[in-house]
């Protein structure tokens, strides 16, 4: 009589879908979606409620785009060389991902300072208004996330010192999970970004 394969031993970890990370990451994610959902929303139903015109959008609105498309495969290469093991090309991505982030942080304060130049500021018109509040939204979301990034770097300077800790941390299936989560969420305010460059675009081109 042949023997049974053993049963797949249950991981919280593995599990992804189910683990209250997991939970948390995509009821925030969620809120997020609404938010911007919700004022993108508003915003529509200013410019036609009250006749108002379109805000011409800076191009470094644009190049930033690259920017952070840029910083998100650094990140999904980040992952990958986790799960390979590859810790000197994890650390390089992290790192690389770290200076894109803060290259697109420095990028969106010059893409203010170019509305301020043709005195194009907060309180000039609703849909100035609107789009300052809209970049200025992911923009915190985006700084908000750059903590994460830069512990997740300095544990593994810290923490991967030789063969054996270089194992330890590799095999450690909750610093996986977490990489996960960070993953998920920086590829998800990548994607945002782009809706969001999309749309200011296209309210500018229905003047």
């Amino acid at each position: 009589m042949k023997n049974k394969p053993a049963a797949p031993t249950y991981s919280e970890y593995d599990n992804f879908a189910f683990h209250p990370y997991n939970v948390m990451l995509m009821l925030l994610l969620i809120a997020i979606t609404a938010l911007f959902l919700g004022t993108s929303a508003a915003f529509i139903y200013t410019r036609v409620t009250n006749g108002v015109g379109a805000v011409k959008i800076p191009w470094l609105f644009a190049f930033n785009t690259l920017i952070l498309l840029a910083s998100s495969y650094a990140m999904q290469q980040a992952k990958k060389a986790y799960l390979d093991d590859q810790t000197k090309t994890y650390q390089s991505c992290l790192l690389a991902t770290i200076g894109l982030t803060f290259i697109f942080l420095g990028l969106q304060f010059a893409a203010w300072s170019q509305l301020f130049s043709v005195n194009i500021f907060l309180a000039s018109n609703n849909a100035a208004s609107y789009l300052y509040l809209l970049s200025g939204l992911h923009f915190a979301h985006v700084l908000a996330g750059l903590p994460f990034l830069g512990l997740f770097l300095w544990k593994s300077k810290k923490l991967m010192i030789d063969p054996v800790t270089v194992l330890v941390y590799f095999s450690d299936p909750e610093k996986r999970l977490r990489l996960r989560l960070l993953s998920t969420y920086w590829h998800y305010l990548d994607a945002l970004w782009v809706f969001l460059v999309l749309f200011l675009f296209a309210n500018q081109l229905i003047s």
